[in-house]
């Protein structure tokens, strides 16, 4: 595979352009049943132009998810950067999350698709590229800990796997039901309920007491 950054204006809009096209594919059908030749119906190349920019399907496969959580990660990480209050830092992350999936939900579904064929003989092969993930979250959980912010008791990893799941249901798993559901989980409003929810989730983990009860005081911020 040819590296990206010797790639010329119209070669990288190609991989680009195969990538989102990928992406759709993967989302839609699985590794299994995707086949290249789709794709490259897609783009408008041939078959064999795909393997100019990568060797096979597994490759691509991989692309794609590094793809889609590359964007995420660097957009979380700025969230969580700059000098504003830890809270603040970690509720703008939270809120990128959720306005993140919601407007890529062939990502959700993805994500959604990795997770339910992982077996422990066979880990989902997005991991290698969740690893950012978990150290950022344990740098910004031993940055400071308390009742106000982040409990001793408060896993990086559960904390995470609340937060994300809420949002990944939503967005990848509910459309499917629609229009047998009263309303389209896509919508805007439906969207905008769902991020003040995630938040308040949020809100509640991170004001519980070491001792795993919560403040009463300490209220709800959304």
């Amino acid at each position: 595979m040819i590296a990206p950054a010797v790639l010329s204006p119209r070669a990288t809009r190609t991989r680009t352009a195969i990538l989102e096209a990928a992406e759709e594919l993967f989302a839609a059908r699985g590794l299994a049943e995707a086949r290249l030749e789709d794709v490259a119906l897609a783009v408008g190349i041939r078959r064999a132009s795909i393997i100019y920019y990568f060797k096979d399907k597994a490759q691509l496969y991989d692309a794609v998810l590094g793809n889609a959580l590359g964007d995420l990660f660097r957009q979380i990480e700025k969230a969580l950067s700059g000098e504003d209050d830890l809270r603040v830092r970690m509720e703008n992350a939270i809120a990128v999350w959720t306005d993140y999936i919601a407007g890529r939900p062939t990502a959700a579904r993805l994500l959604l698709r990795e997770m339910v064929g992982a077996t422990p003989d066979q880990p989902p092969r997005m991991l290698r590229h969740l690893q950012p993930f978990l150290e950022m979250f344990r740098k910004v959980a031993s940055e400071h800990r308390g009742p106000r912010v982040v409990s001793d008791t408060l896993s990086p990893i559960h904390f995470a796997s609340a937060i994300a799941g809420t949002t990944l249901f939503m967005v990848g798993a509910l459309p499917a039901l629609h229009p047998d559901l009263d309303f389209n989980p896509l919508e805007p409003e439906q969207l905008k309920a769902q991020r003040e929810v995630v938040l308040r989730i949020a809100s509640r983990l991170l004001e519980s007491r070491q001792d795993g009860s919560n403040d009463p005081a300490s209220g709800i911020r959304t």
